[in-house]
């Protein structure tokens, strides 16, 4: 069995969003008892990340992180169509990623403790993100 859904995420400009419950959601309207659950962001400048999401300044020093490995404005990039923080967006995107994987028991997802889904947008100004849920069980 397979079932998918969507959702959209408006961002505020670079940092996390939380959709771990959006996402809890959509499982449990699988119907699934058994399987795994994919979320996929469709942009190539945000990611979906799984992180700790009981202390806040992880995320804010994965911005820290980001900004040294990929930073806005290099005078090396060629891509900068959108502005500085284009070509660090996309790079940013390759090292986090646009999906993840998380398996399903019992009808839910079996997320440790700690562990929280989250979008990450890595462009300075606000969007509209569309993430893709595919439960299969």
């Amino acid at each position: 069995m397979a079932y998918q859904q969507t959702f959209d995420v408006h961002s505020r400009g670079r940092g996390t969003i939380e959709i771990t419950d959006e996402v809890a959601r959509i499982v449990r309207a699988a119907g699934v008892a058994i399987g795994l659950v994919n979320v996929f962001v469709q942009h190539t400048s945000c990611s979906v990340v799984l992180t700790e999401n009981a202390d806040p300044s992880v995320r804010r020093d994965l911005e820290t992180l980001a900004a040294r490995w990929a930073p806005d404005g290099d005078p090396a990039y060629h891509h900068d169509n959108e502005g500085d923080d284009d070509m660090a967006a996309h790079g940013r995107n390759i090292i986090a990623g646009s999906s993840l994987t998380v398996p399903v028991g019992n009808g839910e997802m079996r997320l440790g403790t700690w562990q929280g889904i989250y979008l990450w947008e890595h462009r300075t100004i606000s969007h509209r993100r569309r993430v893709v849920v595919t439960v299969i069980g």
